[in-house]
């Protein structure tokens, strides 16, 4: 059996420097083993699986898989995922998409930075219990001293948010991979916009404890519940830019605006590769 494959771009300030992501097209008949075999052999962050819809009210349904385990929600899968689907049904940019995955239904609209998502509710938010703190710090290497405070983010994969007192803290953060198993965290800390290449307000940086460990060059699921941490606490303006992925050599861009009670998460996707794959 073949199948349409897709590779894109994600959150992207200019070819190959988001987060790439592969999409198989038209995965009903693929079982939940080879979408896992796919997802491992890809390697990628994340390969996501369009499927036809169960509710009436989405137009397509995801399945999102890393190299090893499905996550219900995950927000580059999500904007990558609803490019494809764009792409495939001449949808125009005024139109309103519904995603159908695993954390129910997620609205994406078309906005000037590309396709944005509406971030989901958190399932767990609020402060760490001091044993799960103090065991975040000793992975990351930190010290109690060297975080203003740290949050539950949890919108579906798990994460747990510190924040940082700079940008530059941000980027000097080098985790004890085997002490972050099990885990996963986000670090977040501000830049001056004005100083910023691309006029960021935040470095953001994610590590998830699998087995091995690994950085996520660019993450939707984790800019859109940090986003609603710092905006509700007024942390950070209803508008702003997070650089991500820069240790990593990427130039991830994500973009985040308040629309009433809503928090968008937006950034550029772009078709990199188009073929078929063969199960």
């Amino acid at each position: 059996m073949k199948l349409a494959f897709h590779m894109v771009d994600v959150f992207a300030t200019g070819a190959f420097n988001g987060n790439p992501l592969a999409v198989v097209v038209g995965a009903d008949t693929v079982s939940v083993t080879q979408m896992a075999a796919i997802a491992n052999w890809t390697n990628l962050s994340e390969t996501s699986f369009l499927l036809a819809p169960r509710s009436e009210a989405a137009d397509y349904r995801v399945r999102i898989f890393t190299p090893h385990s499905e996550l219900p929600f995950a927000g580059h899968p999500t904007l990558g995922t609803a490019h494809v689907w764009q792409s495939l049904h001449g949808a125009t940019g005024s139109e309103r998409i519904v995603q159908e995955c695993g954390s129910g239904l997620i609205s994406l609209r078309q906005t000037s930075e590309g396709l944005a998502f509406a971030a989901p509710p958190r399932q767990r938010s609020g402060p760490a219990s001091p044993a799960v703190l103090s065991r975040a710090l000793n992975a990351l290497r930190l010290h109690p001293d060297d975080i203003l405070d740290a949050r539950w983010a949890d919108n579906g994969p798990g994460w747990l948010a510190l924040r940082l007192r700079s940008g530059a803290q941000v980027l000097a953060v080098e985790p004890d991979w085997g002490a972050l198993i099990g885990q996963k965290l986000g670090v977040v800390g501000a830049w001056e916009p004005a100083e910023h290449p691309y006029g960021a307000h935040v470095e953001i940086r994610a590590f998830v404890g699998d087995d091995p460990g690994y950085e996520d060059p660019v993450t939707g699921s984790l800019n859109a519940s940090i986003a609603q941490w710092l905006i509700e606490e007024g942390l950070a303006p209803d508008s702003y830019i997070a650089a991500q992925g820069t240790v990593l050599g990427r130039a991830g861009a994500v973009s985040v605006e308040k629309r009433g009670e809503t928090i968008w998460v937006s950034g550029r996707t772009t078709t990199r590769v188009t073929g078929t794959i063969d199960l």
